[in-house]
């Protein structure tokens, strides 16, 4: 097989220019000429004007000895993260979160009075039914739901329980309107919402906003869990700081996108 090197078609002066902005890291975030050439791998001549066209570009800094890189390298990545769509942003975070917590994670949009989920890792059956991509759920009778008709204007949060039918799921499925619009502000109050056994018999979780540049919430992340394993107090002491922890890791990529 024919490499893009071989084949006339790969630009060697591009592949030495992006390995001078590699040459910059956390450990060596500034760098002399030499020291340049050297990560690169590189002529002193070649390192000098590439550093030069970065610098010129905006790039790339310098004072009298050592060269380091601006903010505005940051926009090589924006061009990435602008073109992922919200599933594939929220996706590797809920992998490490699942890891840390060793419980099912799952994250969701509202469409209407549903919830709708857009990713999901699972670590074990929990529920009745079978959650995939694209299942959906009342949305008053779960914690992702909450945590998004919390984060609408009070108008469009009322229409969406108008729309809903608010049936007794469970014994414990809260189903009044009054006492749904108060538990509403309770989540946007505190930025957390935990539901027990509401949606399922002896399903518990608790769910976090996700929050676009602008502030508003545009889906939720939860971590669900069996009551046979855990009580309510240790599903908000165990789970509560990371998940909020990630959704804060998901929201500082969506204020790039």
């Amino acid at each position: 097989m024919t490499t893009p090197d071989a084949s006339g078609d790969f630009v060697q002066s591009l592949a030495r220019g992006l390995s001078v902005i590699r040459a910059f890291d956390a450990d060596h975030a500034e760098l002399t000429l030499s020291d340049v050439a050297r990560r690169a791998g590189i002529t002193r001549a070649a390192a000098r004007r590439f550093l030069l066209t970065l610098e010129s570009l905006g790039y790339v800094a310098s004072d009298a000895r050592a060269f380091r890189l601006t903010p505005r390298v940051l926009e090589l990545g924006f061009s990435y993260l602008s073109s992922l769509s919200l599933p594939e942003i929220v996706q590797p975070h809920l992998e490490v979160l699942s890891r840390e917590v060793d419980e099912s994670v799952s994250a969701a949009v509202l469409d209407g009075a549903d919830i709708v989920y857009i990713a999901r890792v699972p670590t074990r059956r929990i529920m009745s039914v079978r959650i995939t991509i694209g299942t959906r759920f009342p949305a008053f009778a779960t914690s992702m739901g909450r945590v998004l008709l919390a984060g609408l204007p009070d108008e469009a949060a009322d229409a969406a329980l108008a729309a809903s039918d608010l049936a007794h799921l469970t014994d414990r499925t809260l189903t009044d309107a009054g006492a749904l619009r108060d538990e509403l502000a309770l989540v946007r109050a505190q930025g957390w919402s935990l539901v027990d056994g509401e949606l399922e018999p002896g399903l518990r979780s608790i769910a976090a906003p996700l929050r676009a540049r602008d502030g508003r919430v545009v889906a939720a992340l939860n971590v669900s869990t069996s009551a046979t394993r855990d009580s309510v107090a240790h599903v908000r002491d165990a789970y509560l700081a990371p998940l909020l922890k990630t959704a804060a890791g998901i929201d500082a990529e969506l204020r790039l996108v």
